[in-house]
């Protein structure tokens, strides 16, 4: 696993504002410390290196763009990076004391090569396509942030395999799973039908007196997929699209449009988008394996995500006011960036404009 919760003012990065250049930490964590020096180097190599900066991206789900000057990146970016460190450090920390447990030199490879991996894995499901490999992106960490990186994921790997509820990641763990969810794995073909607003009314009433899929497509369907009855594609489970055709179809009877749509933009105009299944078909487990492990990684994710939050209320959190403020919001602790100097101009106040100035008594 990342660091469980995937979350990475403008803080100038070679500035002495806030005493980024003073002794204190930039973030302590129950008594682990990253200094100012080590966090404001970490920034830069993200928001400068460009394959490190389009990974950190896909994992954070965060433009780390440059801020208003070079180098410096924005509040957002550096809230995000503090938040990510904010959670390997309090991991570190509670799999040190509860579990005493010490990465061997064994573990730190096996964890350099599922940070990789891991990295991978998230800009291919972000649709990013990044000027070099992820082993390149870990390359290009100063050392100490590479370190820290490699660190907290074995830690974090170790702490969700001891959490209840976690499945292992075996290949037994994994035809098990497979065996007993065995329809998430159907192979799907689907019609679908891209319906303008102006006729959803008559689709509805065609598709209430009985009018198959196909029919239906061909009638109201602006796509090209309707003149040959909507047909649009199947898709196997390790199909990049396979996870959001499930979720498209997930209730859906065979060949029947179902009453929901999405919304969608179609050559420049709003559509609505119908996706019927039309056939499933029982996929090897050989052919689903990747999906079987994509689920339970998000299953075993979700898991350690609901019991790390107990993990930070615990700790004892303290973020350079340069770099954010540690805060309580809906979700939980976590770093909130700053709050930006409005972009507009203030509206003074009356008295401040006059032509001439107030005679106090």
């Amino acid at each position: 696993m990342r660091r469980l919760i995937a979350l990475l003012v403008v803080a100038l990065l070679g500035a002495t504002a806030y005493g980024l250049t003073s002794n204190t930490s930039a973030i302590a964590v129950s008594g682990l410390k990253v200094s100012n020096s080590s966090f404001t180097s970490e920034l830069k190599a993200i928001s400068t290196t460009p394959t490190l900066q389009c990974f950190m991206e896909a994992l954070g789900h965060e433009t780390f763009a440059p801020g208003a000057g070079s180098p410096t990146i924005t509040s957002a970016s550096a809230a995000e990076w503090a938040n990510l460190r904010v959670e390997g450090l309090a991991i570190s920390q509670y799999v040190k004391k509860y579990f005493k447990y010490t990465p061997s030199a064994l573990d730190l490879a096996q964890a350099k090569l599922s940070l990789e991996g891991e990295l991978t894995s998230a800009a291919k499901s972000a649709n990013l396509s990044c000027p070099g490999t992820s082993a390149q992106a870990v390359a290009d960490m100063p050392a100490e942030m590479r370190s820290a990186q490699i660190q907290d994921q074995a830690t974090s790997t170790y702490y969700v395999s001891r959490l209840d509820g976690t499945i292992p990641v075996t290949l037994s763990s994994l035809k098990a799973y497979y065996a007993s969810h065995v329809d998430l794995y159907d192979t799907l073909c689907v019609s679908i039908a891209l319906v303008s607003p102006s006729s959803l009314s008559a689709f509805s009433a065609a598709q209430a007196k009985g009018e198959t899929v196909a029919q239906l497509a061909k009638q109201f369907s602006s796509d090209s997929s309707g003149q040959k009855g909507g047909a649009y594609g199947c898709y196997v489970p390790s199909s990049s699209s396979f996870s959001s055709v499930r979720t498209d179809v997930a209730n859906t009877p065979l060949n029947t449009f179902p009453k929901n749509y999405q919304v969608i933009n179609y050559n420049g105009g709003e559509y609505a988008l119908f996706v019927a299944p039309t056939s499933r078909t029982v996929t090897p487990f050989a052919d689903a394996a990747n999906a079987v492990l994509s689920d339970i990684e998000t299953l075993n994710a979700t898991n350690a995500k609901n019991q790390e939050e107990g993990v930070l209320y615990a700790a004892a959190v303290s973020i350079n006011p340069a770099f954010g403020k540690w805060g309580l919001g809906s979700s939980g602790p976590s770093v909130f960036a700053n709050a930006l100097p409005s972009t507009s101009n203030v509206n003074a106040a009356k008295v401040l404009s006059t032509p001439s100035a107030t005679t106090y008594k």
